[in-house]
């Protein structure tokens, strides 16, 4: 379940399916469906319980990424096992998204990079 960390942070701890295919719906959906004035957070995706992806759930992560790009939002894939990350290589979408090797490190990130932030 997606949880917000803070007022511009969410992070969501995903699993194996179906529920990985829900939390990536429910996080698009409420991306999506946000108002342009709607402030939308940053998001970190905790995999380290994933051990497999599927062609739809990298559908909806591309979804995702592209949703928050585009309201100038950062993606972080944090946790990210060696199965997962070879069919991320093997897809070239090891160069499309953002890794971090976990949580912290994620969100420090995103804290450090975001103007105006306690890390800037």
């Amino acid at each position: 379940m997606a949880i917000d960390w803070s007022d511009n942070i969410v992070i969501a701890n995903l699993a194996d399916e179906p529920a990985l295919s829900d939390e990536l719906s429910m996080i698009c959906e409420r991306i999506e469906s946000a108002s342009e004035t709607d402030p939308i957070p940053h998001a970190v995706l905790d995999f380290h319980e994933v051990s497999y992806v599927n062609s739809s759930n990298i559908a909806q992560l591309l979804r995702l990424r592209k949703n928050l790009d585009a309201r100038g939002r950062q993606l972080i894939l944090s946790g990210v096992s060696d199965e997962v990350m070879s069919v991320l290589v093997v897809t070239g979408l090891n160069k499309v998204f953002e890794f971090s090797p976990d949580l912290i490190t994620a969100i420090a990130s995103i804290q450090i990079a975001e103007p105006g932030s306690d890390g800037a």
